[in-house]
């Protein structure tokens, strides 16, 4: 097991008088791949925030990387952290360049001004793009892509600055089936190469949990259902529990799961 590189603590987010997580305790280590399932409205987006610094728990504690949210300087630890939201996508230039949106992710920001980057940053940054399929959209604008195409120039740019946690969103929501499976073999590939940083991935859909993912956390109005182990906890009652309908649950033999009401 390797060092932790998320720690929760009885954390309770809320927001204009409504609770949106309560006794959260979680944590994560480098060497896992997490997966976070659960309905809308279950508080994956907000708990994906905490874990970004890009919000700040009500109560309880949270450490990140080995800092303790609030007492570190959170412009220190955004840089070591990669993410990829749609809530980040909506605030990227829409003519900003996707070589150029990867790029400027060393150094946390979002549009390109007068930055030089050395041809060492200009290398990882082409061969983080050609990973994902994209290499095609180099010198493409962002507002120019696709729903398919702008996420994975996202995960592009999260790993850019080499972070030691990757934090996707929703990372195959809006994709057609195509584009969806393209993405997840993807992730099943970065899952299994022991140099990624640990992952974490929301979702609604177990469909979309590539293969190598280690751990899931199921939640339900901002409560946690389970975690732990994967093949412990995603079974057909923790996820009839979660989402609030009757399901079953099938794997197949190359380890991709599948569920469906009854």
């Amino acid at each position: 097991m390797g060092g932790q590189v998320l720690r929760f603590q009885d954390v309770a987010f809320r927001r204009d008088g409504a609770t949106l997580l309560r006794g959260i305790d979680w944590t994560v280590n480098e060497d896992e791949r997490w997966v976070i399932l659960g309905p809308n409205g279950a508080g994956k987006t907000t708990l994906m925030q905490l874990a970004a610094t890009m919000l700040f728990a009500s109560d309880g504690i949270i450490e990140v990387l080995g800092e303790r949210v609030g007492q570190a300087d959170v412009f220190d630890l955004r840089p070591r952290i990669g993410l990829a939201s749609s809530a980040l996508a909506e605030r990227v230039p829409a003519d900003e360049k996707v070589i150029d949106l990867v790029l400027t992710a060393s150094y946390a920001l979002l549009g390109r001004w007068t930055e030089e980057y050395d041809s060492n940053d200009v290398t990882r940054a082409v061969e983080l793009i050609d990973m994902m399929g994209a290499a095609h959209l180099i010198r493409r604008r962002f507002g120019s892509l696709s729903e398919g195409e702008r996420k994975r120039v996202q995960i592009a740019r999260a790993l850019m600055p080499d972070p030691e946690v990757l934090l996707l969103d929703e990372p195959a929501a809006g994709l057609d089936v195509g584009g969806r499976e393209d993405l997840v073999r993807r992730l099943a590939v970065l899952a299994g190469d022991y140099r990624s940083p640990a992952l974490v991935l929301v979702t609604h859909h177990v469909e979309e949990v590539p293969i190598g993912f280690t751990h899931a956390l199921l939640l339900r109005h901002g409560a946690i259902v389970d975690q732990g182990p994967i093949e412990h906890v995603l079974t057909a009652d923790s996820l009839s529990q979660t989402f609030g309908v009757p399901l079953t649950l099938d794997r197949s033999a190359e380890g991709r799961w599948y569920a469906r009401p009854y």
